[in-house]
């Protein structure tokens, strides 16, 4: 089978402004970016905005592992399918970050048939979203040290300066670092860090702004530290906001491309799951909702991370309401769980795979009892795929009150989603429960203390001192109300990411907690989460390359 890039690069596109046709979309409503990639004008929303809104189907999946589930593969190949089965569907996704193309993961477009294109832009540069959100961070960074250079009349203490600089590339080397070295003009000396762009505050404030002037207000709210005496100083407080919205007055703008069997697709913004909430903007969700009767949107890695703040923060500040779930599992990574080595994973092993599952079945009764939705698990198959191997997920997701339909979209594109898509379907006609895990109401201690229980199965959660401290000072500052952002592996239920499959008998423990005021929420941060990830022995890099006629080959 040729490589995804391959795929990608053989495919016949449509150009953009047919694709948009399918929406209703006129040429004028576009901002085209070349032939095959467009912005959505802002001029669309007046039009569309009373419309009823479609269907919204969130794609999560178990606790991710190196051998892959597949989330981004699975919307793309649902989204195709829904054309068979004569279904006006819009597919919205977040956009990938340079740092882990260019390092380990490789390009994250989807996969096989099931992509969305042109894949060598959407991985790359794509409409230089990242780079103005890159932009007006360290936009606001750099008016944070002109101001303790010119005189600091608002006693910001420069010891605690909680606002980061970012860029969007995996350079471990800036995780810690001095600056204003050189001299007096050089600005005063103090520690810094730089984060990578998806972690960015920024970045988690954009893609939960509903449009400009609302990314413009929470661009002010956003704390960029405290006084000596301990009042946190906003970024109005250095007139800030204006110029930041300047910066993303259109990175604001949703991206429409389409997938390889044309069906429209929205790719736009790029949380972190772990740091931030994991989802795509509000704003092309929002103009999804409006345009199709079917929007299929994932939420990043595992459902107690991606699901749980896809529902209990997007959801929430958004007044979204989704109709069905569908999880996404392989065998392999099910297997991983179970405890087989990766070396390992194409030999049938029904004891390790019943294991592993265990994993799939706590994720499958949160999504159901929880958050109280419809779901369908999505075997993502692979070659190694056994028949009996096949047989005992259905039969295991079946135990957990669910349903396990096979899906071959990496293989067949979009006819290989035809039975999950139907099933899919009729899930969004059922009536459902849909909650959220905790209350506004609730205290910040008892809405961590829920998600930990609830969804992760923790027996409870202890705080370190300086987490209780902040957590007083964040309900004292106007935080009380605000969702929570649990920052914590992917890889396990647990704060321990070698735990894996569904670990009993533990307690999250919560050592940080900070607040991400222009996004609108706080982060409890348990164990090591790393903001700024690092290249590995060999990185994506070194096997990605460019020829005399423009042909990229090695990104994926």
């Amino acid at each position: 089978m040729k490589s995804d890039i391959e795929i990608a690069q053989s495919a016949q596109m449509a150009p953009i402004v047919d694709v948009a046709k399918q929406l209703g979309l006129e040429p004028d409503d576009l901002e085209l970016y070349g032939k095959y990639k467009a912005k959505i004008a802002a001029h669309v929303w007046d039009r569309v905005k009373d419309r009823p809104d479609a269907k919204l189907i969130l794609v999560t999946a178990i606790s991710p592992t190196p051998a892959g589930e597949g989330k981004t593969t699975t919307s793309v190949g649902i989204g195709q399918a829904m054309k068979h089965i004569n279904k006006k569907a819009i597919i919205a996704l977040r956009e990938p970050s340079l740092g882990p193309a260019f390092g380990v993961k490789g390009g994250a477009a989807g996969g096989g048939y099931a992509q969305v294109v042109p894949m060598e832009d959407i991985n790359l540069h794509f409409t230089g979203d990242f780079h103005a959100i890159t932009s007006a961070n360290n936009l606001l960074s750099a008016l944070i040290d002109n101001h303790l250079q010119q005189g600091n009349k608002l006693n910001l203490d420069p010891r605690q300066i909680t606002f980061k600089r970012v860029m969007d590339m995996n350079d471990r080397a800036l995780r810690d670092i001095m600056i204003g070295m050189g001299g007096k003009t050089n600005g005063v000396p103090r520690e810094e860090e730089f984060m990578i762009t998806p972690a960015s505050e920024i970045m988690a404030t954009l893609c939960l702004s509903k449009d400009l002037m609302d990314l413009k207000e929470r661009c002010g709210n956003i704390i960029v530290g405290y006084t000596y005496e301990g009042t946190p100083v906003r970024a109005r407080q250095l007139n800030a906001q204006g110029a930041m919205a300047v910066v993303l007055k259109d990175a604001i703008k949703p991206n429409l491309v389409q997938t390889l069997e044309h069906t429209p697709a929205i790719v736009h913004g790029g949380p972190f799951a772990n740091i931030a909430h994991g989802c795509n903007t509000v704003a092309a969700t929002r103009y999804a909702l409006k345009l199709a009767d079917y929007v299929i949107t994932e939420a990043g890695f595992g459902a107690d991370l991606g699901a749980e703040k896809f529902i209990d923060i997007k959801c929430r500040l958004a007044g979204l309401k989704p109709s069905a779930v569908v999880l996404v599992a392989t065998i392999r990574s099910l297997k991983m769980h179970g405890g087989v080595a990766k070396d390992a994973l194409t030999v049938e092993n029904l004891d390790a795979l019943r294991a592993g599952a265990a994993n799939m079945q706590r994720h499958l009764r949160n999504v159901t009892q929880v958050y109280g939705l419809p779901c369908v698990v999505a075997i993502n198959r692979f070659p190694a795929d056994t028949p009996a191997e096949i047989e005992l997920i259905k039969q295991l997701a079946e135990e957990a009150g669910g349903k396990a339909i096979l899906a071959e979209h990496f293989v067949k594109g979009g006819e290989g989603a035809v039975e999950l898509a139907k099933h899919v379907v009729e899930l969004c006609e059922q009536p459902n429960n849909f909650s959220f895990v905790y209350d506004d109401a609730d205290s910040l201690k008892t809405k961590i203390e829920k998600i930990a229980t609830r969804v992760y199965g923790a027996d409870g959660v202890d705080f370190s001192k300086e987490a209780e401290r902040m957590l007083r000072k964040l309900g004292k500052e106007g935080f009380a109300t605000a969702p929570v952002c649990i920052a914590k592996t992917q890889y396990s239920f647990s704060d321990d990411a070698k735990l894996l499959g569904a670990p009993t008998g533990w307690r999250l423990t919560v050592r940080e907690v900070r607040p991400s005021a222009g996004a609108g929420f706080i982060v409890a941060i348990t164990g090591e989460v790393m903001t700024m990830p690092g290249l590995p022995p060999v990185p994506a890099a070194e096997h990605i390359d460019i020829d005399e006629k423009g042909t990229i080959v090695g990104l994926f």
